[in-house]
């Protein structure tokens, strides 16, 4: 968020803040839920790619913009290059999501703003202080004790969310750099066409013929995600990140719930005292970012995934 962002936000209402992070959490997590509900029929790159495919139809009031840009040969090597970076990462994401509990990948996803710390400070130049040092190394910390390597069996579910984490962390980075050059609206749509073209070869090669049913969810699956990046656009208008992070949290509450309620997915002491310690090391990370009017770096988790 631009310190004109933040700055309107501030003068805006905190309430209305909570209420759309409060409906981005429930998107998000619907996302998930719908995607478990088609299951390990479909190749998750087929899943993915549908997923994709049918919500071009969001896609299109972004042309006109798209084709005015003229975008240089580099931006377009960015623009694609993040398109690589987010194309395997939503295809490890789906895979997760169909095979790992919903709240273990909520838990998992939180790592993406870790990831987005360090690579700021490696790639962007961005200062790496001794605190923020000490609070990804907490992160860290509370990932492990999520895995918990040797004691328990990790699933390619879990392998699959790390490397999600560390794709759409990627793109973030590439798409923080091309904000600065073109619209919000160019990086949002160049993203759904580089993904859904990325996709497209994927799907292909193992495509098996989605059930009218599976067509449904998943075009669900398209409008709930485009719901959840607008609502929380709307939030950031309307409040400061210090009101709206913490609220965004509560998707592991829901997840938690939800996956409990309609899968049966029993709730993990282990998975939910990780989540808490990660989620308390970004909370730590945007604090210091807000309160000290540095500029903000670490991003929600939704917005990894714009």
């Amino acid at each position: 968020m631009t310190d004109a962002a933040q700055t309107g936000a501030e003068a805006g209402s905190p309430l209305k803040g909570v209420f759309w992070m409060l409906a981005t959490g429930l998107c998000f997590v619907a996302v998930t839920a719908l995607v478990k509900l088609v299951g390990t029929r479909l190749p998750a790159s087929e899943t993915a790619f549908l997923r994709y495919a049918l919500g071009v139809v969001f896609l299109i009031p972004m042309i006109r913009p798209i084709l005015a840009a003229k975008l240089s040969r580099r931006q377009v090597g960015l623009f694609t290059l993040r398109g690589v970076l987010h194309t395997g990462a939503v295809v490890a994401w789906f895979f997760a999501m169909a095979r790992i509990p919903i709240a273990e990948v909520t838990a998992m996803n939180y790592l993406s703003p870790v990831y987005v710390t360090l690579g700021a400070a490696f790639f962007l130049g961005e200062k790496l202080a001794f605190r923020r040092i000490a609070a990804v190394i907490v992160a860290l910390i509370g990932v492990t004790i999520i895995l918990r390597p040797g004691f328990r069996e990790l699933s390619p579910g879990h392998f699959a969310m790390l490397f999600t984490a560390l794709g759409f962390a990627g793109g973030y980075l590439i798409a923080k750099k091309l904000s600065e050059e073109v619209s919000p609206t160019v990086v949002v749509g160049m993203l759904s066409v580089t993904v859904t073209i990325g996709l497209a070869p994927l799907a292909l090669s193992v495509w098996v013929t989605p059930t009218f049913e599976e067509l449904v969810i998943l075009f669900a699956v398209a409008c709930f995600a485009t719901a959840g990046h607008y609502t929380m656009t709307l939030a950031f208008k309307a409040a400061p990140v210090t009101v709206t992070q913490p609220v965004s949290f509560l998707q592991m509450v829901w997840a938690v719930l939800l996956g409990w309620l309609a899968f049966g997915e029993q709730p993990d002491v282990w998975v939910l005292v990780g989540a808490l310690v990660i989620i308390g090391a970004i909370s730590f990370i945007t604090w210091r970012e807000a309160v000290f009017k540095r500029r903000q770096i670490t991003p929600l988790v939704g917005q990894t995934k714009m």
